[in-house]
């Protein structure tokens, strides 16, 4: 069910000229599609809502002559569901780009109405890698992670002889199975082995007979090719039963720092993790986190809300300089509009949709370690951008020539 609009409103507003037309009263209009309600809620949900209307407003701060509007809805982890909300959001709402789309069996099924409509999609929070590779469209720009990066570099950092023998537990849907399939290549690109891997559902409480199943094989690390509050209960579940204790490691490969929130450090202290973004990287990431957190009461943000917040104002950004509701257009001008990316240090956006920026790995500190709330993360090693994502070559996008 569509939400109601939050409306990002403007001061006076200069006379627009004709290059403004394009826009619906002047006005560009962008959509929330994410997580309200469900196991990505506290990754993704308010909060990206929150950091896309902070860009909006930051936008109408820079220059007064075009307004920005966000709206937002809630796709409930439904294909259906979020396809009928992004045609409604173009077909009568005026909607000229969507940003967020967690889940990313939604976000490809959306990519799919979005390059029919004509319309730009901002996937913040799409992990799969598909994206950028054989289902890449021109319509379409891919921010913060995807299961590649988070695959190579996690593998990267762990594999050892002591850590040569992988067993996954997947969720069964396209994110899980991008991040089993990348990482997987890793191991065995590294030299290690893949002894099995058992799928389990969106929404999985129960992982007591995966992991005694993972156990059984004699793997020295079990990867968990999942997120959200299914990676947080794999955790949980892991710590319960012992199995860190007993001689296995345990990659999360796709944690956030409100899943590490929710755990709690004496249950997340040592997971080693690969990331886009930290709160506490630098100064700007720090003042970017004060503002959201004083909205957001207290809270931090994520790497996917922070994604949020840099594609938006770049997009906003990019058809203020080269006005279109065209969304092949408007893609074409984010990719040689300038990067001002403060957050994520993005170097460029590539003809597949990838926007290129360092990765980082941390692990997660004990409880003595940290300082307070979500003071969670070490800085281990940074990927830097030009081997952070996957070859352009490699990918399969048919946009590359």
């Amino acid at each position: 069910m569509i939400r109601p609009a939050i409306a990002v409103l403007a001061a006076c507003l200069i006379a627009a000229g004709p290059a403004r037309a394009q826009f619906p009263n002047n006005t560009v209009k962008v959509g929330v599609l994410t997580d309200l309600s469900g196991p990505f809620s506290d990754q993704v949900g308010k909060g990206s809502v929150t950091a896309a209307q902070m860009a909006a407003e930051d936008f109408m701060a820079e220059q007064k002559d075009l307004k920005a509007e966000i709206i937002s809805a809630d796709h409930q982890n439904k294909p259906d569901i979020g396809v009928n909300i992004a045609r409604q959001w173009a077909d009568q709402e005026g909607v000229a780009a969507i940003v967020d789309l967690p889940n990313s069996g939604v976000a490809l099924a959306v990519a799919n109405v979005l390059k029919e409509k004509n319309r730009v999609l901002l996937a913040s929070s799409t992990a799969t890698s598909s994206f950028t590779g054989k289902a890449c469209t021109p319509i379409g720009v891919q921010w913060v992670l995807d299961t590649w990066a988070l695959g190579h570099s996690t593998v990267d950092a762990i594999m050892s002889p002591a850590a040569n023998t992988w067993f996954f537990l997947t969720v069964d849907y396209a994110l899980g199975l991008s991040l089993e399939g990348d990482a997987s290549e890793a191991v065995k690109a590294a030299g290690g082995k893949v002894l099995g891997a058992i799928r389990s559902p969106l929404g999985t409480a129960d992982f007591s007979s995966p992991l005694l199943e993972a156990q059984a094989s004699g793997a020295k690390v079990i990867a968990l090719a999942n997120t959200g509050t299914d990676v947080s209960n794999a955790v949980k579940q892991a710590a319960e039963f012992g199995v860190i204790r007993k001689g296995v490691q345990v990659a999360a490969l796709f944690v956030q720092l409100s899943d590490i929130h929710a755990l709690g450090l004496q249950v997340a202290q040592g997971l080693q993790l690969t990331a886009a973004f930290y709160w506490d990287l630098n100064d700007d990431t720090r003042a970017f986190s004060k503002r959201f957190g004083e909205r957001m009461g207290g809270r931090m943000p994520t790497e996917d809300q922070a994604g949020v917040y840099a594609s938006t104002l770049h997009y906003l950004r990019s058809v203020h300089a080269h006005p279109t509701m065209d969304g092949a257009a408007a893609v074409a001008a984010m990719r040689t509009t300038p990067l001002q990316d403060k957050l994520f240090q993005s170097t460029e956006i590539r003809i597949d949709g990838r926007v290129i920026h360092p990765m980082y790995v941390f692990r997660v500190k004990t409880p003595e370690e940290s300082k307070g709330p979500y003071d969670y993360y070490t800085l281990v090693h940074k990927v830097p951008a030009e081997r952070a994502f996957r070859p352009l070559a490699d990918g399969g996008c048919p946009l590359v020539k």
